[in-house]
């Protein structure tokens, strides 16, 4: 009897995923990823995700924790492959078993700080990786791609707000060029191939978690963006804050920029899937708020939410950082019909509840109950 349920179940998960359009998702375990999954699912769609785990916490079943998890919350069965782009054979092999409808390309190196640092490996990982993808996408006869890209691609900026008319390749950091040299090869693809269909979003900085708290942020070593680094130092697993620089052109001095829910940014990866099947070609758009705070403003925010005094040190400014980066999504509202909900309230306390659910992120020691 149970064996003939277990094949029951079973049929019934292929016959659902059959139905289902196929989503693969390249860097799924890491954090917007992981977020993309999840409206992915809720939106009807059936993700494949694949991660190298260089920025998901590896859990049971070789399956990244920030899955496993979605599993629970969902209810459902994820599946999952941990492969690299850069295992052109092992791509080829996904690509064999699977019929994809369109691919969510997340996958990359992403710190800027550490992209001055280490420019090469940057560039290798990051590019290598976008172009073993789009041959094998082209081999396979899968045309379909929303690509995860960045503000940084604009450099420092000429205006405010930034529009996706502003100029773009004056990049500050190796990182921003890699995400300006894949959006280069994507639109040359795109002019090529008539076919292709092609969403191009400009991130600016995503914050903030699901509302169970259950899965966030969780950065490997000391993080590199402003907000998971804030709510280690509330937790009291860092000392204090280093703000870098405080003598930028800016209301206090500290660098402002474009804060995102994270959630309402998956929101978006939905709108711009859903935009590809108007044969819409290569279509750039900002996912933002078009509201920027600065680094103070951003630790005042904290402080509220979660009760918690955060020192801070001033520091030298960073290499690769503007003074200000902040968007003008109206283009994303009109076109794609989305828009982001979420306040700076309400994304840091999200942000919070995840970290204090997860003192330590997704590792075993975290507490973690549904």
């Amino acid at each position: 009897m149970s064996k003939q349920l277990h094949w029951t179940r079973e049929t019934y998960f292929r016959q659902a995923v059959t139905m289902a359009q196929k989503v693969l998702v390249t860097g799924g375990g890491g954090y917007i990823g992981s977020h993309c999954v999840v409206e992915l699912i809720e939106a009807g769609f059936c993700p494949v995700v694949i991660d190298n785990f260089s920025n998901a916490v590896q859990g049971e079943r070789d399956v990244p924790e920030s899955l496993q998890r979605i599993e629970k919350i969902l209810d459902t069965s994820i599946e999952f492959y941990e492969l690299d782009l850069l295992d052109r054979t092992g791509l080829e092999k996904l690509f064999k078993q699977h019929s994809f409808s369109a691919v969510m390309h997340f996958a990359g190196l992403k710190a800027v700080g550490e992209s001055v640092e280490q420019p090469l490996r940057y560039y290798r990982v990051n590019l290598t990786a976008t172009m073993n993808l789009l041959e094998v996408m082209q081999t396979h006869g899968v045309r379909n791609l929303v690509f995860s890209s960045s503000a940084t691609v604009y450099g420092d900026p000429q205006r405010l707000p930034i529009d996706e008319q502003h100029p773009v390749g004056g990049c500050t950091n190796p990182y921003g060029k890699t995400k300006y040299f894949i959006e280069e090869m994507i639109m040359d693809q795109c002019k090529a191939e008539k076919d292709w269909n092609v969403v191009l979003l400009r991130y600016f900085n995503p914050i903030g978690a699901h509302s169970s708290g259950l899965i966030g942020e969780d950065p490997q070593g000391i993080p590199n963006n402003l907000l998971p680094y804030v709510a280690q130092v509330a937790i009291g697993r860092r000392k204090h804050l280093n703000v870098f620089g405080n003598d930028y052109d800016t209301i206090d001095g500290t660098g402002v920029r474009d804060y995102i829910h994270v959630v309402d940014l998956a929101k978006g990866h939905i709108a711009a899937l859903k935009k590809l099947k108007d044969n819409c070609g290569c279509k750039v758009y900002n996912l933002g708020t078009g509201t920027g705070y600065s680094v103070l403003q951003m630790v005042k925010a904290m402080e509220k939410a979660s009760g918690k005094e955060i020192m801070y040190l001033i520091a030298p400014r960073r290499g690769g950082d503007v003074a200000s980066c902040y968007a003008d999504p109206l283009l994303a509202e009109k076109e794609l019909g989305w828009k982001a909900d979420f306040d700076l309230e309400r994304m840091c306390e999200d942000l919070w509840r995840w970290q204090s659910k997860n003192p330590t992120g997704f590792t075993k020691n975290s507490p973690f109950s549904i």
